[in-house]
């Protein structure tokens, strides 16, 4: 039974609703922008740091593997331990490996980094939503929702300029040592003005941890080292068939464990089940297409890190304007009209700029495709994460927004894995000369992507909210 401590029931009455999102959000946002934040300053680390293209790789890579393979452990101790308890844990660990990487010496050292740090990060993102959610009023619920998934969008694209503005004035490691005084803030923000909660105490699920987080890795790991390595070789396909392996087994091991890590009865609601598979494809194909969008802006065109994020901004403050609209709106016209367009606008967007593609190509040209994309990236992520939680119990909001979460960080990293094997098989290479006939058909993918995730999107409930409801929350 979920519960809060009634010293936090009192205090949570004091606590004006504004603060509450604020202490929720920061430390989620703090996650959120690290995902994308290297991929600006990825030539100029590679550079100082001697990294090879699948080193520059596991930089995105390692952060969003580990963030994916210990979210849903993260909610099960918050669970036993207490929400706020393991989520301040979150962000001291995210804090401390953060001063790590910008004191990094070597690409095997940054990886290692930025793994841990993925670890904390792994505890802050479904938490900070599950303690949100906890902490307002069902009325403002939807508005608090729509600006935490603004907030959570606004981080991730956010990250290439924030980046680049860092990497243009100071040197790498200050996109780093930025995170330091922002998780500072964060702790007494948290214990001030977010509750203690706690789910059902059940033994965590450590095997499924290993069995998924391993299976994923080794998945990665081979599409990384494809190209280099060959498909045919006993190293490649060993990890393919390995990873395939792991997760079949660790979907029995769910079947069979008395408290699994992922309850598989969650996807016998369609609204879960198929907002998770949307937020999958969505964003192998968004951030797949953004890691090979930014080196293109700065390898090609030859602008700085600060300018290659600054033309990228129409796509990155959009869904700071249309993800809190979309939350609001979302009960009215419903949830699967909002993620399919969505999709389908991420899609145009990111096919736009596949299919003009040139060394010449004016920015001009591209400012339609940055406006599509954004706008379509603020509509899906406040509505899906709304369609996740539409029909779970309180004592699930954690594990269904913890596996969501996860998907979307193993999305990413596979995103970025095969986008950049079919740019390495079509035969790129970070040069102006090499990369823009690699780079169409790598980009092209992810539009391709971005489309199934809006025909799976179809399959959604239409997600509108009852007519009695739609009138309270009106009147409210």
């Amino acid at each position: 039974m979920e519960g809060v401590n009634g010293e936090g029931t009192a205090r949570l009455k004091r606590v004006p609703v504004w603060l509450a999102i604020v202490a929720a959000s920061l430390p989620m946002f703090m996650a959120s922008l690290d995902n994308l934040v290297v991929t600006t300053a990825l030539p100029v680390i590679g550079k100082d740091l001697g990294s090879s293209i699948e080193q520059l790789q596991w930089f995105v890579n390692a952060y969003s593997l580990a963030f994916a393979s210990f979210m849903l452990l993260a909610v099960a101790l918050g669970d036993r331990l207490g929400r706020r308890t393991v989520f301040l844990a979150g962000i001291v660990v995210f804090t401390a490996s953060s001063a790590v990487c910008a004191l990094a010496t070597s690409s095997e050292m940054l990886i290692a980094a930025r793994a841990v740090e993925g670890i904390g990060a792994a505890a802050l993102m479904p938490l900070s939503l599950s303690l949100l959610v906890g902490s307002v009023s069902e009325r403002v619920r939807p508005l608090a929702i729509g600006i935490w998934g603004g907030i959570s969008g606004l981080g991730v694209a956010l990250g290439p300029l924030i980046g680049g503005a860092v990497i243009e004035g100071f040197q790498w490691t200050a996109i780093f040592w930025l995170n330091v005084p922002i998780g500072i803030v964060s702790v007494p923000l948290v214990l001030l003005a977010l509750p203690n909660s706690f789910g059902a105490r059940l033994r965590a699920d450590i095997v499924g941890v290993l069995l998924a987080g391993v299976g994923v890795l080794a998945l990665v790991y081979g599409i990384v080292n494809g190209n280099d390595r060959g498909w045919g070789s006993v190293e490649v396909l060993g990890a393919l068939t390995a990873g395939a392996v792991l997760l079949v087994c660790f979907v029995f091991w769910e079947r069979r464990v008395p408290s699994p890590l992922l309850p598989l009865r969650l996807f016998r609601d369609r609204s879960f089940t198929v907002a998770n598979i949307v937020g999958f494809t969505f964003s192998f194909g968004v951030f797949g297409a953004v890691f090979i969008l930014i080196q293109y802006l700065q390898i090609v065109t030859g602008a700085t890190p600060l300018e290659a994020g600054l033309m990228t901004t129409p796509w990155t403050l959009a869904p700071m304007i249309v993800a809190p609209l979309a939350g609001l709106i979302a009960p009215r016209v419903g949830t699967r009209v909002l993620i399919v367009l969505g999709c389908l606008l991420q899609a145009i967007g990111v096919g736009w700029l596949a299919f003009t593609m040139s060394p010449e190509l004016h920015y001009l040209e591209m400012l339609p495709a940055f406006i599509f994309a954004g706008v379509g990236m603020g509509l899906v992520f406040a509505p899906s994460s709304t369609a996740v939680l539409a029909h779970m119990s309180a004592d699930d909001n954690a594990k269904a927004s913890g596996t969501n979460s996860t998907l979307r960080e193993v999305g990413v990293a596979l995103g970025i894995a095969v986008l950049t094997a079919v740019f390495v098989g079509a035969g790129g290479s970070f040069t102006p000369t090499g990369y823009v006939d690699a780079a169409i058909p790598a980009i092209a993918t992810g539009s391709g992507v971005l489309f199934l995730a809006a025909i799976i999107g179809l399959a959604l409930p239409s997600g509108k909210a009852p007519k009695a409801s739609a009138v309270d929350a009106s009147a409210g």
